[in-house]
């Protein structure tokens, strides 16, 4: 009956110890997650931005290169009438 009982009791205390290194353990784990989401979320915010200015210059970028044709355009026309002098 002793031997039950003390058999009892280890195994019960045993169960508690290994209920509290899987709850720190699981505690640790979700504090090393939450870092990783941070540092993701904050990678993705930083990759948004960059894209919005990429894509905010490639829509600039072609009306850049047409008023680039009107610049050497005119240029052309100007050579053209220095020349003609």
């Amino acid at each position: 009956m002793e031997t039950i009982i003390s058999s009892a009791i280890t195994g019960g205390l045993a169960l508690v110890g290994i209920i509290l290194t899987n709850l720190s353990s699981n505690k640790k784990i979700e504090q090393q997650l939450d870092k990783a989401q941070a540092v993701t979320d904050c990678k993705i915010d930083t990759l948004t931005r960059e894209v919005r200015e990429h894509n905010n210059f490639a829509k600039r970028m072609p009306v850049v290169e047409e008023q680039i044709k009107v610049i050497n355009h005119r240029i052309s026309d100007l050579e053209v009438k220095i020349n003609d002098r």
